[in-house]
């Protein structure tokens, strides 16, 4: 649309390809309409002065935000519409979450969940309960869990990836002649591969045998539990691809879960992988009783060197400083939920490393050794 803000005044119709609505703003004296078009809209207004151009103008941006509301309204239904099935890899807390909320996004939607153990298995098609994770919390009927990788990527829109960093390499090479070279992956996993230090983004292409596999990374200060009872959550899509992130943006995005996209891929990956390294210590504060200052010194610190190494590593500083960064140290590090920070507050406190690792899973315990690994050569 181009716009005379001298008289003659004239608003000519923005150009066609996505169809808005089109209008004519000519004000007197001296104006004259363009020819006439049965589908423009035309505004007459008078043009004595400065607040009479101030009036048209804001009454032909009024326009053009309902359309670019109408398109974009009509640009995320066009997604969730088109979405017929979704498969979760991985049944723990966080997959369960996004599954059971993907799920209520649109009742026809199929939602798989891989899982590997048949009692859970068994639990969320019986019961509709993660028997495991979420024992209290009824999961939407179109839920579906299956032990069979062939019957749960056949046919699916998109991938959530859910299991664990360490675990990620051997299992997505026993999966990867199912696995459709379209299919956009969404990783939710967190952290670094023990020995290689490759980030998801760089783990899932390797192991599938495709380099061009779409890839989105999800991130954010979230908690599965808060997640699952449907409290408000901001979290960020990072992908390459922008019109890939825009798609997750839209399948996702509801009521009670906002998500920003971002193109930093590295970015949000490095600060989800090293804000755990930075809970446990912050619990060791606790468990210390050091004090405040010596928290707030710890974390601003440990935020400084997670920007260092993630623009060294090509991130954007911005990036460090959002949801995926800032955002997600804050939850980490300063909330009883974070598991690695209550293994801090149990270290601090004096227990035995060895007995808080025999209360803990075979995944738990490896995620730890890794973060403890990671705190170790960080630690000046």
């Amino acid at each position: 649309m181009t716009c005379l803000l001298e008289p003659p005044f004239r608003c000519l119709p923005p150009f066609q390809p996505f169809s808005p609505p089109r209008f004519r703003c000519y004000a007197a004296p001296g104006a004259q309409p363009l020819p006439s078009d049965p589908d423009t809209e035309t505004l007459v207004l008078p043009l004595d002065g400065p607040k009479e151009r101030r009036e048209i103008v804001r009454l032909a941006w009024e326009k053009l935000v309902r359309w670019s509301r109408s398109l974009q309204s009509r640009a995320k239904t066009d997604v969730l519409e088109r979405t017929n099935k979704i498969v979760v890899l991985g049944g723990g807390s966080f997959g369960t979450a996004i599954a059971a909320h993907v799920a209520t996004r649109k009742s026809p939607l199929e939602v798989n969940m891989l899982v590997r153990d048949p009692q859970v298995c068994r639990s969320i098609n019986e019961e509709h309960h993660n028997c495991k994770y979420f024992p209290q919390h009824e999961l939407p009927k179109n839920v579906i869990a299956t032990t069979d990788a062939k019957a749960a990527l056949l046919g699916a829109d998109f991938c959530f990836h859910a299991v664990p960093v360490q675990f990620s390499s051997s299992f997505l090479e026993e999966i990867a002649n199912y696995v459709d070279p379209g299919l956009p992956f969404i990783s939710l996993s967190k952290g670094l591969e023990l020995n290689t230090l490759r980030t998801m983004s760089q783990i899932i292409p390797k192991a599938l045998k495709n380099p061009r596999q779409p890839y989105v990374v999800l991130s954010g200060p979230s908690f599965a539990l808060e997640l699952m009872n449907k409290l408000p959550t901001a979290l960020v899509v990072a992908s390459k691809d922008q019109k890939i992130a825009n798609s997750v943006q839209q399948l996702m995005a509801s009521k009670n879960l906002r998500i920003n996209t971002s193109s930093d891929v590295t970015g949000v990956e490095i600060a989800g992988a090293l804000k755990n390294v930075l809970a446990i210590a912050a619990g060791i504060v606790e468990g210390l009783n050091l004090g405040n200052n010596s928290m707030a010194a710890l974390v601003s610190q440990g935020c400084s060197e997670i920007r260092w190494l993630a623009t060294k590593m090509g991130a954007k500083s911005t990036t460090l400083t959002g949801l995926s960064g800032t955002g997600d140290v804050m939850l980490t590090c300063f909330v009883s939920l974070s598991r690695n920070r209550t293994v801090g507050v149990r270290l601090g406190s004096g227990e035995k490393l060895d007995d808080i690792l025999s209360s803990m899973n075979q995944v738990q315990k490896i995620e730890l050794l890794y973060h403890f690994l990671a705190l170790s050569v960080l630690s000046p």
